[in-house]
C-alpha cells in the first residue's frame, strides 16, 4: 500500500500550530500496561505523543513514513526516530508494552497494521488510538470554522476524514477494549494562531493547488469580526475520541 502523505509540504507549520495531547492521557495509558519498559508511537509525526510517552516509558521508538515531519521532530534522549511505515516497522517480536496511534489510523492499511501491532506488542500489553475533529470556540466563531471546513473544502477532504468525523467508532478494532476516561486537549490561542492551524488542515492545502487560492481567505474577514481583539486569546477545546485494547500477540 502506498503512504498517503498528507502533511510533509507543511510539516514546520505542522509541528508549530498543532495542539499537544493533556498529560493525564498519558498518566492513563501508562496505568493500563503491566510494564513501561517501550512505547511504540506510530505515524509521530513530530513528536508530539512521543515526548509525552518519554517521560513515563523507559524508552519510546517513534516511528513516521514522512521524512519531512521527523525532521520536525523535537529531540529527546529518551526517543528514537525512525521513518517507517505503519505496517512495517524495526521493532522486535514482543518487544512493545504500549502501542500509540495520535490522529493517524484512518490512514492506514488496518489489516497490515493490525497484524504488525500483534507481532510487536507484548501479550497483555495495550494499543490506543485517538483522534480529534473540530475545535469548539465560541458560537460565532465555530460557526464560520463548520463553513470551512463542511462546505467551502468540501471535495478536497480525502474520503478517510470521514471516520475523524464518526469519532473512529466504524473503525475495525480487533482488541479487547477498555474503557477510557474523557480527555480533551486545550488552548488559549490568539486569532493568528487559529489560522495557523487551519492552514495545517489537508484540505486547505488540495484546495489552494487546485484552485490556486487561499480557501481561508473566503472567511478571513468574517472570522475576524467574530473574534474581536486579534490579539485576545480565547480557550480553544478539542475532546479526544479514543479507543484503547488489550492485545493478545501474533495469532
Amino acid at each position: 500500500m502506498k503512504f498517503a502523505d498528507h502533511f510533509s509540504a507543511r510539516a514546520a507549520e505542522y509541528a508549530r500550530y498543532r495542539p499537544d495531547y493533556p498529560p493525564e492521557l498519558f498518566d492513563w495509558l501508562a496505568s493500563v500496561v503491566g510494564r513501561r519498559r517501550l512505547a511504540w508511537d506510530c505515524a509521530t509525526g513530530n513528536g508530539q505523543a512521543a515526548l509525552a510517552l518519554a517521560s513515563r516509558f523507559e524508552t519510546v521508538v517513534a516511528s513516521d513514513a514522512s521524512s519531512a515531519q521527523l525532521r520536525e521532530a523535537t529531540p529527546h534522549e529518551g526517543v528514537r526516530y525512525v521513518c517507517a511505515t505503519a505496517e512495517r516497522s524495526p521493532l522486535g517480536d514482543r518487544s512493545v508494552d504500549l502501542a500509540t496511534v495520535a490522529q493517524a489510523l484512518h490512514w492506514f492499511d488496518l489489516d497490515a497494521f493490525y497484524r504488525e501491532v500483534r507481532r510487536v506488542v507484548v501479550p497483555g500489553g495495550a494499543i490506543a488510538v485517538w483522534s480529534y475533529g473540530l475545535a469548539s470556540i465560541e458560537p460565532a466563531v465555530d460557526a464560520l470554522v463548520l463553513e470551512l471546513y463542511r462546505d467551502t473544502l468540501a471535495g478536497y477532504w480525502p474520503p478517510e476524514r470521514r471516520h475523524v468525523d464518526e469519532k473512529y467508532r466504524n473503525l475495525a478494532f480487533p482488541f479487547e477494549e477498555i474503557s477510557a476516561p474523557a480527555f480533551a486537549m486545550e488552548r488559549d490561542w490568539t486569532l493568528a494562531a487559529l489560522l495557523g492551524y487551519l492552514g495545517t488542515w489537508s484540505a486547505v492545502q488540495r484546495y489552494q493547488r487546485a484552485q490556486g487560492g487561499e480557501a481561508i481567505a473566503l472567511i478571513a474577514g468574517r472570522l475576524e469580526e467574530a473574534w474581536g481583539d486579534p490579539e485576545r486569546k480565547r480557550k480553544v477545546r478539542w475532546p479526544l475520541a479514543i479507543r484503547v485494547g488489550r492485545v493478545e500477540g501474533e495469532r
